[in-house]
This record gives structure tokens, C-alpha cells and sequence, in this order.
């Protein structure tokens, strides 16, 4: 689990482990000074008895002391004493209360965030969030979530042991360099509120200028702002979800076939995008009859993304795939096993 802390938190209870540390080195310190100064011992002699007078182990000295080392000996051991049972008291509660463990945690999911590179950010894990997440879990594309209520994130934990999440607001700049924003390859967006959301895609533009954003948006005027704000798509749940059920009325059979082969756990046709920039040299500026897709790996191509974003559907056999552009192919899963080998394309 990952936290924003400051600095892990541990300012938030009068026990403070790091308050605990520095007292124990301060005792250390003021024992070995004291002793050196007052009864010439050596760094290694005052060291070695400002240990064992900390520890209370009960050896002897190493030289007999002065009656001034005496009683500064005498007033450091009772100074160690209220250390000691500070410094019991602290590690008994984030053992006890789980902080300390919950700190490895959080160390160990940090660690794991800073070496992922070409991720997904998933910003909320609502029910949007849910779907989402089970997709890319689907395909094996890694992923960390952010989400403000740890309530939420109880499903995915239990789904998957391993998973990477932030507990935070994702509007915070610090929140997205936790997630890894600036190594990751896009970022996500589906929190309820449509102002939340722009502010993401404004602040994760500006983090990372090359990350390919999806954001969702409740209102018209708020997809305007945020492709603007540099959203490279917008999506309105309910604008689909009506598009959709008014089109069964109309054209039932079109919309099923649709909703069949999108469903990726009953169907056997799939889909899959081949960019420009994803497309080996010896295949470039060929006009889609000399790539022989279809001969080679059984896909076909229905659409042709020109530069600007327009969508040509059953492009031409003499079509060229230009920078900025990618064909959409549909096959099964055995023949686009065979398209994604062909072009060496991520599983």
C-alpha cells in the first residue's frame, strides 16, 4: 500500500519511531562526550560505556570512575531510563498496531512503483474504476490505481495480493509522482466529479507532455475543456449508455453483434490497433495489398485512424499508413496471436 505521508506518517502520534532513533543516538553522543571529557577516555573505551550504561547490561567499568564521572554516570543512567521505555513504547506500537509492518509495506509497493516503466495510471476505483482495472488485469497491462477512500480498494486487494495503488488524492502533483506518472505511458481518469478531472488532465499534461490521457466527463462543456487541457480522448458514459439503448430499439441485431464481439470473455473476434510508429521499417509507406495481412495471419482491416484523429471505416487496398495514423484489425484470438507476432506487437 502506498501513502502519501509526511514522510510516512509517523508525525502523526506522540510515539514517533524516528523521535525514538534520534533520542537513543543523543545519548550515545552526550555518554561518549561526557566520559572522554571528564575522565580522558578514549572515543572507543567512552563508547563502549555509554552502550552498556544505555543497555543496562551491568558490566563493570572500564576505569574506575572519578566522583565527577560518577555522578555524570549516575545522571545518564537515569536519563537512559526514560529513553529505553520511550523508545519500547514507540516500537511495541507500530508492531502492535501494525505501522511498523505497514511501513515495509508501503516501502516495498514504492519500490515496485519507481521501477515500472510504460504503465497505466488509473485514477478512482469506482465502478468505472472497476471495469477498467479488470480490463487491463485482463491483458496483463500493469497498472496503479488512485484512490482517495481505502474502503474502496478492499476488492482489489483481495483480488489481487500483488496490487499497486496510492491512497490519496489524485489532484495532487505528489500523489501522481508516486504513481510514477513521469515513466508511465498513459493515465486514466473516472472520478465523479467532471472539475477533479480536468484538473488531473491539466496537471498529468504538464508532468508528462507525452502521455496519452482518457479521461470521463459528465457534461458537454466539460469534454470541450478537457481536450483542451490536453485529454487525447474524452469519454461520457451516459452519453454511450442512451446512445446505446436507443439504438437497440432501432437496429437491435447491428447493436448485439456489436455488443457480442466486444465481450472479450464469450467471443472469439477481437480487435487490435497497429500504429505507425509500432510498424517495423521493411513495412512502412506499403499500400495495404503488399502487407498481405490477411493471407499472413487471417486479420482484416476495418478502419484507417488519419492524422487529426478521423476514422476512415474499410480503408482501400492501396491505403498507406502514414505517422500519426494506425489501421484497427479484427481477427480471433489465434489470428491475432499471428498479426501481434508479425509486427512484434505487446501481448
Amino acid at each position: 500500500m502506498v501513502r502519501r505521508f509526511p514522510r510516512i506518517g509517523f508525525s502523526s502520534t506522540a510515539l514517533d519511531l524516528r523521535l525514538a532513533l534520534l533520542l537513543l543516538l543523543i545519548a550515545m553522543a552526550i555518554g561518549t562526550l561526557g566520559l572522554m571529557l571528564i575522565e580522558g577516555y578514549t572515543l572507543v573505551d567512552a563508547f563502549y560505556m555509554s552502550v552498556i550504561t544505555l543497555s543496562t547490561v551491568g558490566f563493570g567499568e572500564v576505569k574506575p570512575l572519578s566522583g565527577a564521572g560518577r555522578m555524570f554516570v549516575s545522571a545518564l543512567v537515569v536519563f537512559n531510563i526514560g529513553i529505553v521505555a520511550y523508545v519500547l513504547a514507540a516500537f511495541s506500537y507500530y508492531v502492535i498496531d501494525g505501522k511498523l509492518f505497514e511501513t515495509m509495506q508501503y516501502n516495498r509497493i514504492q519500490s515496485k512503483i519507481g521501477k515500472m516503466q510504460g504503465h497505466t495510471i488509473v485514477c478512482g476505483y469506482g465502478k468505472y474504476g472497476q471495469e477498467i482495472v479488470s480490463h487491463l488485469r485482463l491483458h496483463d497491462h500493469p497498472y496503479v490505481v488512485i484512490e482517495q477512500n481505502e474502503e474502496k480498494l478492499r476488492d482489489l486487494i483481495e483480488e489481487e495480493r500483488d496490487a499497486l495503488y496510492v491512497v490519496d488524492d489524485a489532484t495532487h502533483d505528489e500523489t501522481l509522482f508516486a504513481a510514477g506518472i513521469e515513466r508511465a505511458n498513459a493515465l486514466i481518469t473516472a472520478l465523479n466529479d467532471d472539475s477533479d478531472n480536468l484538473f488531473i488532465v491539466l496537471s498529468s499534461k504538464d508532468l508528462n507532455p507525452g502521455l496519452r490521457i482518457v479521461s470521463r466527463a459528465k457534461e458537454v462543456r466539460s469534454r470541450q475543456k478537457m481536450m483542451k487541457a490536453g485529454a487525447s480522448h474524452v469519454i461520457m458514459p451516459e452519453q454511450i449508455g442512451g446512445f446505446y439503448m436507443a439504438t437497440l430499439i432501432s437496429k437491435p441485431g447491428a447493436v448485439e453483434f456489436f455488443s457480442f464481439i466486444t465481450n472479450e470473455l464469450s467471443a472469439d473476434i477481437g480487435f487490435e490497433e497497429l500504429r505507425y510508429d509500432q510498424m517495423p521499417g521493411k513495412y512502412r509507406n506499403k499500400p495495404i495489398m503488399e502487407l498481405n495481412l490477411r493471407s499472413s495471419t487471417g486479420v482484416n482491416i476495418i478502419g484507417h485512424r488519419l492524422q487529426g484523429g478521423k476514422y476512415r471505416v474499410n480503408p482501400g487496398p492501396k491505403t498507406i499508413l502514414e505517422p500519426e495514423g494506425s489501421f484497427i484489425v479484427v481477427g480471433n484470438p489465434e489470428q491475432l496471436t499471428a498479426f501481434r507476432k508479425l509486427f512484434n506487437l505487446p501481448t
